[in-house]
């Protein structure tokens, strides 16, 4: 009797554009498709199935989606079994016009149904149609859906969903709908699960993090959570973004304060420094209060490390207003930020408002808010020099670490550090000498600062991890094995451990 071969299991790829959000969702992408028998295509394959998790907050995010749907257009037309599905932000907003545009698109779905990608693909395949799905509000929190974490070591918890802010710049409450809070008790068990698989550090997501407990009337909602993280057994490092100046209180930053592993770092939007703009921006906040938020945190934690994001060139935006922009950022001296030049989103009120600025006056400005922000980015970083700091070894953000033959982890305050390897010594045992991996802390002497990182050369010693033996774990998996698979959310009690193992705002 002659065996019949099995077909060869389908192989996918997804291409993650956009904040922390994109990427956690990507993570449940990966774990339905794998939950649903498709497997990793290797780097120098093409996959069978090439999925576009979007994000359309940048005017050139339409763009790089067609440009590179336009690429796949030709493997497509050789190979009519591929498919391509196109999910996130800009799937959200776009929904009538991409399979327009781009006819060979197999699905497309909304932020709000990332679950229903197998049985879209599927339909397709069967029926040899676009299947297009968009749900107007969420069915499903993403956080029961299976996942594949990127990270043995570190992972995305989501807190809420959505945004209640009417920001005039901004497109996702449109496309991410009203905030919607997931209840403590099962964040809390998300986080003891995935501690109990290896994971040390978690950062915490939100639209609007610490507006947490808005669904269900507890404006201290968010200070809880993150005291009840400080007493999960295991949990080295606590995160969260991104929060907003307008509900940013101080009960948080007494929690942050207290909570021993709840980390000394702060992304806080500014988006811009003139109360004019703020206003606006409908940004319920002025420069005053941003920065008295700005003192406390640091009376608080004195060692903090503080972020921002800023536009430029908003709508009206006059060199005035320019000049109160790089006023704040002198007195709050931000150890880093992100910085946007304003991007027109066809549905936000901005818009349409009058007083759009050219493109060359909009270069300008944001080439001197750039210099400045690096020039006080290196003053804050070369205080660190010579200063003792712990680290967990990172995995993929040193691109030189080959060349200089260092690894790359991020201190307490977030900042990233690249640190020799040539005499490391264990904690434990000072006499022998063991590579760290990603996971296990660290602790190093500064000895160089640049704008947007440090460098130890000095003598480093390593204390070996359960994240450590996480992520020494997942390297052991055997080939078409993906031990990252895990339910988003369990049902009941902490599983026993797997071999396996951070917005828009």
């Amino acid at each position: 009797m002659s065996a019949t071969l099995a077909s060869p299991a389908r192989t996918y790829e997804v291409r993650t554009y956009g904040c922390q959000m994109n990427v956690h969702d990507s993570e449940r992408l990966t774990g339905l498709l794998e939950t649903a028998g498709y497997v990793a295509a290797a780097a120098d394959t093409q996959a069978d199935v090439v999925v576009f998790n979007t994000c359309a907050v940048r005017e050139n995010a339409d763009n790089k989606l067609y440009g590179n749907l336009s690429h796949l257009a030709p493997i497509k037309a050789a190979n009519p079994e591929m498919q391509i599905a196109v999910g996130g932000c800009l799937a959200q907003k776009d929904r009538a016009t991409i399979t327009a545009k781009a006819p060979y698109v197999d699905v497309v779905f909304g932020t709000h149904n990332i679950g229903s990608l197998p049985v879209l693909l599927e339909r397709a395949r069967v029926q040899q149609e676009a299947q297009v799905e968009i749900l107007e509000s969420l069915d499903v929190f993403p956080s029961t859906l299976p996942t594949k974490r990127e990270s043995a070591y570190a992972a995305w918890v989501s807190i809420s969903v959505g945004c209640n802010n009417t920001c005039t710049f901004c497109i996702v409450p449109a496309l991410r709908g009203k905030e919607k809070d997931r209840r403590p008790g099962d964040i809390l068990a998300e986080i003891e699960a995935l501690v109990a698989d290896g994971v040390s550090e978690v950062t915490l997501l939100g639209q609007n993090v610490n507006a947490y407990g808005v669904e269900f009337g507890d404006r201290q909602a968010f200070s809880k959570l993150l005291r009840s993280c400080g007493e999960v057994e295991g949990l080295e490092r606590v995160r969260f973004t991104s929060p907003h100046p307008a509900e940013f209180t101080d009960d948080v930053i007494e929690a942050m304060a207290e909570t021993p592993n709840v980390m000394p770092s702060l992304h806080m939007p500014l988006q811009s420094g003139s109360d004019r703009v703020l206003k606006e921006m409908r940004r319920s906040y002025r420069s005053a209060k941003f920065l008295g938020i700005i003192e406390r945190v640091r009376a608080a934690m004195p060692e903090a490390a503080i972020t921002t994001d800023i536009i430029v060139g908003f709508p009206g935006e006059t060199e005035e207003d320019f000049q109160a922009t790089l006023d704040v950022v002198r007195e709050a001296r931000f150890a880093g930020s992100f910085t946007f030049q304003y991007s027109k989103r066809p549905g936000t009120p901005a818009a349409t408002l009058d007083g759009q600025i050219s493109p060359a006056v909009v270069k300008d400005r944001y080439g001197r808010l750039i210099d400045l922000v690096n020039e006080i980015a290196w003053e804050e970083n070369k205080r660190l020099v010579g200063r003792s700091v712990e680290l967990m070894v990172a995995e993929g953000e040193g691109r030189k670490d080959a060349a200089t033959l260092r690894l790359s982890g991020r201190g307490r305050d977030n900042r990233l550090v690249h640190f020799a390897v040539d005499s490391v010594v264990e904690e434990r045992a000072p006499a022998s000498v063991s590579k760290p991996r990603p996971g296990d802390i660290v602790t190093v002497d500064i000895t160089y600062a640049a704008p947007h990182h440090l460098v130890a050369d000095g003598p480093a010693t390593v204390r070996r991890t359960r994240s450590g033996d996480a992520w020494d774990a997942r390297q052991g998996a055997p080939v078409g094995v993906s031990p990252g698979v895990t339910l988003g959310m369990p049902t009941l009690g902490v599983p026993l451990p797997l071999p396996d193992a951070p917005a828009c705002r």
